[in-house]
């Protein structure tokens, strides 16, 4: 299943000169630095061998408890590193409040500020191949790692993950910080079904036209299963902002995929696209439209928010 995917076009590959190998040059460590290349493809080649093994196994069953925790592994390690180099700048600011000009002080700071800068080095290539695996992970499954405790960030997110509420949070309270949106959001329900060909490509041409309209969008969805898949491995391949705003079913039962079009609305969308049932018509024969992209819709239009109902042609 996932070997299919491998082709899109990744946002790590476009860049040959990078800020971690700028960073890594000037820390003046005799022992050379992986390249940011050698660590994406670290973080790819850890992610597809595991997915390799686990593959019709009876492992299976566990893929995504296992393709999490080797992303969250890196994720954990880059904070710790992280943390090491917050204490390290603790005692670069002590120091430097305190320098006494002796050369014994000089030298503290000097280790304190090489102990600083390598630290951030660590945290980086920890982040770079926590997000290279990640990327692998997205493509491969359609599933979307989120990070559980601290926010994820770093340079190279392909789609930052961002929970419904936290950005509409933001939204709300108009605070700047990773949880907001940042621009205009174009929210997205389609089938479960919906994964033929016909579909992705007719899903695609709509979120190239939304992108097309609204350069610095950001997409929400669900995350359910099919169409929604395909729409998050296009903000992976498109490097677009995803807002996942989950269904909760342990709190909301049956209704929890229509309580997650309330989210969607809360996010004040500029646009809202569904494709309720598949267009491929062997599919599509004898099934009832998708109820939860239905109701999106018309959630859409009771609030005055653009609706448009992926077709065969688009108008």
């Amino acid at each position: 299943m996932h070997s299919s995917n491998t082709a899109l076009t990744s946002p790590f590959a476009q860049k040959s000169d990078s800020a971690f190998n700028d960073l890594t040059a000037s820390l003046g460590d005799r022992r050379p630095h992986p390249t940011e290349e050698a660590l994406v493809q670290l973080g790819r080649a850890l992610m597809t061998e595991l997915l390799d093994v686990i593959s019709d196994t009876a492992l299976e069953d566990f893929q995504t408890l296992l393709g999490e925790a080797l992303i969250g592994a890196f994720h954990s390690a880059a904070g710790r590193i992280e943390r090491e180099a917050d204490r390290a700048r603790d005692v670069m600011r002590r120091l430097d409040r305190d320098f006494d000009g002796s050369e014994a002080a000089d030298v503290e700071l000097q280790e304190a500020t090489a102990r600083g800068r390598a630290g951030d080095a660590a945290t980086r290539a920890a982040e770079t191949i926590r997000d290279a695996a990640a990327e692998t992970w997205t493509v491969a499954t359609g599933e979307v790692w989120t990070a559980w405790r601290r926010s994820r960030r770093g340079a190279h997110l392909t789609a930052a993950q961002l929970e419904a509420k936290q950005a509409i949070r933001a939204i709300r309270n108009r605070r700047a910080g990773e949880a907001d949106p940042g621009g205009p959001v174009v929210a997205f329900r389609g089938a479960p079904t919906a994964d033929s060909r016909s579909d992705a490509a007719r899903i695609f041409d709509a979120l190239n036209w939304a992108l097309a309209e609204w350069p610095d969008m950001a997409l929400a969805t669900t995350g359910a299963k099919g169409a929604e898949k395909l729409a998050i491995q296009w903000a992976s391949q498109k490097g677009v902002k995803l807002i996942l705003a989950r269904a909760d079913f342990d709190a909301h039962g049956k209704a929890a995929p229509f309580r997650a079009n309330d989210d969607l609305i809360a996010l004040e969308p500029t646009c809202c696209l569904t494709l309720a049932r598949s267009l491929d018509e062997a599919r599509a024969a004898g099934g009832r439209p998708f109820g939860p992209a239905l109701n999106l819709g018309q959630k859409a239009m009771e609030q005055g928010v653009q609706h448009l109902a992926v077709k065969l042609r688009m108008h």
